[in-house]
């Protein structure tokens, strides 16, 4: 690799921000594209290549799909005192805004340690985040209490836990720096 891809990868890794569902715009994602977003995830590192992600894509109609599922479990899964008419609609909302969701999911192999599989579909979502930044599509992970009551939805087998979704769209926000304390605090150097 040369010091180009270096600095490549250090400008993507450096812009790569949070993007909500109000700042994407009509412009579809070709299932060309998401397939080549998720490709760059399956690159992820994983011990004894468990390989444990794994993605559902909700894209078009399978967007109203998700919308519908989500706002059902929300309103079943909020008690009285909880559920608010706003929280319903904007989840409604943030779904039919993207142009993709991918619902994330790791598949426990329980030949590794569960933190691991955790920690490689990490891996797996950071590549999608990156690839799909560079691609100018912004994005973000969002875990929601109805992930826990959205396995029969998803079709998950017993081992298998879905970890959240990745809302995408194309987005026309200007890049904003990062909001970070400085890495000095972070690092204790032993030389």
């Amino acid at each position: 690799m040369s010091s180009t891809h270096f600095e490549t990868i250090k400008q993507v890794i450096s812009h790569r921000r949070a993007i909500f569902p109000p700042s994407y715009t009509d412009r579809v994602i070709s299932k060309e594209l998401l397939t080549e977003l998720l490709d760059c995830a399956h690159a992820a590192p994983t011990h004894k290549l468990t390989q444990p992600w794994r993605f559902i894509v909700f894209r078009e109609k399978g967007l109203v799909r998700l919308a519908d599922q989500l706002a059902a479990r929300y309103q079943a899964h909020s008690s009285p005192e909880q559920f608010l008419q706003k929280k319903l609609e904007s989840t409604r909302d943030k779904v039919l805004r993207s142009g993709a969701v991918v619902a994330i999911v790791v598949a426990y192999s329980g030949t590794v340690p569960q933190w691991e599989e955790l920690a490689a579909t990490s891996c797996a979502v950071q590549n999608l985040w990156l690839a799909a930044s560079a691609a100018g599509i912004g994005g973000y992970w969002s875990s929601p209490d109805t992930i826990k009551h959205i396995g029969d939805f998803l079709e998950l087998a017993a081992h298998e836990e879905c970890l959240g979704f990745f809302y995408m769209g194309y987005h026309d926000e200007p890049p904003r720096g990062a909001n970070r304390r400085p890495l000095a605090e972070k690092i204790r150097w032993e030389e």
